[in-house]
């Protein structure tokens, strides 16, 4: 397919970017199953939380012309998410790139793929989640393919420019806004419970009968 460029996604609410900054993201997957990155996407620079719309770019051949190009429309708060078409060998993000992104304000960069200059990105401080790093590259080919802010995967999940990101030292989850909008007063709810609830277990209390874990294990077995 040639080169494809979509339109540049609506902005997050900020009423829900304040609740997700607050929430405890692992609460999430109390209600979802869909959503969460596989896992051997791990945080390789930074320390700091990503909340942030996402901004989508596939690459192909090795080749990062289209991202380069997606990097001087980065905004403020952007989650770069790059969907290297299944290359694990060749690092389309290290210094410059994490410069670019960080300097224009990006919240984090997530690749289905490998990074590399670690220790130079480090400085810069901004969350760059991947499989692993190498020092093989990818090329400015300009080859007639690949795109930015279109329908791409990464990690097995689907993703649209817009999305939210969310990423700590877990990893990473990624899903539509509304979809996260819909429960995440119910999950700072949880949230708000939880110190209560390990002080009940500090106390002595069963987590099985905190839970109602207990009482369902009773109903099956009849007791």
């Amino acid at each position: 397919m040639p080169y494809t460029s979509g339109p540049t996604p609506s902005a997050l609410d900020p009423d829900l970017v304040a609740k997700l900054e607050r929430v405890s993201f692992p609460t999430l997957g109390h209600y979802l199953e869909e959503g969460f990155v596989d896992p051997e996407i791990r945080r390789q620079t930074g320390d700091r939380r990503v909340v942030g719309r996402a901004v989508t770019v596939r690459l192909t051949a090795q080749d990062s012309t289209a991202l380069h190009h997606a990097a001087g429309w980065c905004e403020p708060g952007d989650v770069f998410v790059i969907d290297t078409g299944g290359d694990v060998r060749h690092a389309p993000v290290g210094e410059v790139l994490a410069a670019a992104l960080s300097i224009r304000g990006a919240a984090g960069i997530v690749v289905d793929g490998v990074v590399t200059d670690l220790d130079e990105v480090e400085a810069f401080g901004i969350p760059v989640y991947a499989r692993g790093t190498s020092v093989l590259t990818t090329k400015l080919l300009g080859v007639d393919a690949g795109g930015h802010n279109i329908a791409v995967t990464c990690g097995g999940v689907p993703v649209q420019p817009g999305d939210v990101v969310l990423a700590d030292r877990n990893g990473v989850f990624i899903a539509a806004a509304a979809t996260v909008a819909a429960l995440i007063d119910t999950a700072l709810d949880d949230d708000a419970e939880e110190p209560e609830l390990v002080a009940q277990l500090r106390a002595g209390g069963r987590l099985g009968e905190l839970t109602g874990a207990t009482a369902m294990l009773d109903a099956l077995t009849g007791h």
